[in-house]
């Protein structure tokens, strides 16, 4: 397969590309198969720039529109890098009631980043969302998959330092 875009990335000798090659030639011949590809393809390149939108649109034969309609709607996807690490605070009401906007504001000073950014060393991103379904232990933050739950504002610098500590050692 080849991408008929102006790109930098020379595709074929990208393991990446290799490997969203693989992954559209399963996909292909089945309906509705624009979202798992879509999700597979954040997952090798950690989000979804034009170039790749462009050539899974090529390789599904599906127009682009359709397929930067389906990036642009769902929050699952995104078109700017993310850090290593995506931290989620849960701003339902439970959470909310029980001080997840306090923490927030406290990610935001510790992280020095605003909701929807990423640190500059690359490490975190900042989101906020209405319900994680863990309202038992409000308030509650994702870190990726990881649940953090029943957290104080004064908790925030220690999150933080326990997933620079995970980097540090996995140097």
């Amino acid at each position: 397969m080849s991408c008929n875009c102006q790109c930098s990335t020379d595709k074929k000798n990208d393991p990446r590309f290799q490997q969203l090659d693989e992954i559209i030639k399963q996909h292909k011949e089945q309906a509705g198969s624009l979202i798992p590809v879509l999700h597979k393809a954040q997952g090798i390149f950690g989000y979804l720039p034009e170039e790749v939108q462009i050539y899974i649109a090529e390789g599904l034969n599906v127009p682009l529109s359709e397929v930067y309609g389906v990036v642009s709607f769902y929050s699952l996807f995104t078109t700017v890098p993310r850090g290593k690490y995506v931290i989620n605070v849960c701003l339902g009401t439970a959470c909310y009631v029980k001080g997840s906007g306090r923490i927030m504001e406290n990610l935001k000073k510790e992280l020095g980043i605003s909701v929807g950014e990423t640190t500059e060393d690359g490490l975190f991103t900042l989101e906020g969302c209405r319900c994680i379904g863990a309202c038992g232990l409000a308030p509650v933050l994702t870190v990726n998959d990881q649940v953090h739950g029943r957290l104080t504002e004064d908790d925030v610098p220690r999150l933080i330092r326990l997933y620079k500590l995970k980097e540090e050692q996995a140097s």
